[in-house]
């Protein structure tokens, strides 16, 4: 509970004037901020500036390394304000230079035509390990970067339909599913859930372009982090209760990595899609 409640707190930007909020960032040792928590609380103050409309698509640039020691002031430019649609574009700024910017779209529900693609075939969540069985059975055998992530309060659990590819190294198809959910109930305004799913749709992502190589963002070797971030909203969806992260990365080269996101509620509704480009470079051994 502790966790979420934190996640919360940081998700409750300060107003400090007429489109400018201010963020934290947890305390907890990271050498950089995560980068979920930027899109998250960009997210959050793009919604403050906007009645009766929920965001339906983000759009986001990384472009510095968040420092986690100093506040992240968020400003807001309202674009346009239109009947059905209106835009949002929101510069994260810290030490006086952008680190993150996004662009949101927020749209008035209306009926149209309608179709999803099917959730695939993978464990249910109460068919696979929780994270204290995890830790127990898995995290001794773990490397230790591995090992150190899992040891940390997350305000969000997570349930690997393939939790034994952190440990055995082996390549597989550039594909993975994760269940999610909060560790404790979140309240009920649909904002809420939609910030929180935007700050765990930055979770586990990259880390499908480095399946096919029998490797992890985790990876000493490996330098990682998230260059830009997409995230649309299709349905409602309750973030603290289990949704289906199913990922595919298609392309992989120049250092880079795609990485694709279809977020599903347990009766297979898909509620939310994500698309992310990534570094994923070899570091070099000098």
């Amino acid at each position: 509970m502790s966790a979420v409640a934190d996640l919360l707190a940081i998700l409750d930007l300060e107003p400090l004037e007429v489109n400018l909020f201010r963020g934290r960032s947890p305390q907890a040792e990271w050498q950089r901020v995560f980068g979920g928590q930027v899109v998250g609380q960009a997210l959050v103050a793009a919604t403050r500036t906007v009645d009766g409309r929920r965001p339906h698509s983000l759009h986001g640039y990384f472009m510095r390394p968040g420092d986690p020691t100093v506040p992240i002031i968020y400003e807001v430019d309202r674009i346009r304000d239109g009947r059905s649609f209106l835009t949002r574009r929101v510069v994260a700024i810290q030490h006086g230079a952008a680190i993150f910017s996004m662009s949101t779209s927020f749209h008035s529900d209306e009926p149209g035509f309608e179709h999803q693609m099917d959730m695939p075939d993978v464990p249910r969540p109460h068919e696979l390990p929780s994270e204290k069985m995890l830790k127990e059975q898995l995290m001794p055998t773990m490397p230790q970067a591995i090992r150190a992530y899992f040891e940390r309060e997350r305000p969000i659990e997570l349930r690997h339909c393939d939790p034994l590819r952190y440990v055995d190294g082996k390549p597989r198809p550039p594909m993975q599913s994760v269940w999610i959910r909060t560790t404790a109930p979140l309240p009920d305004d649909p904002a809420i859930h939609q910030c929180v799913l935007a700050y765990a749709s930055d979770m586990t992502l990259l880390d499908a372009a480095m399946v096919a190589h029998g490797a992890s963002v985790f990876s000493v070797e490996i330098q990682a982090a998230s260059l830009d971030h997409s995230l649309w909203f299709h349905r409602p969806f309750r973030a603290d209760q289990w949704l289906l992260y199913t990922q595919d990365s298609p392309f992989a080269g120049g250092a880079r990595g795609l990485a694709r996101g279809r977020i599903y509620t347990e009766d297979g509704t898909l509620v939310a899609s994500v698309a992310q480009e990534g570094l994923i470079r070899r570091r070099r051994t000098d």
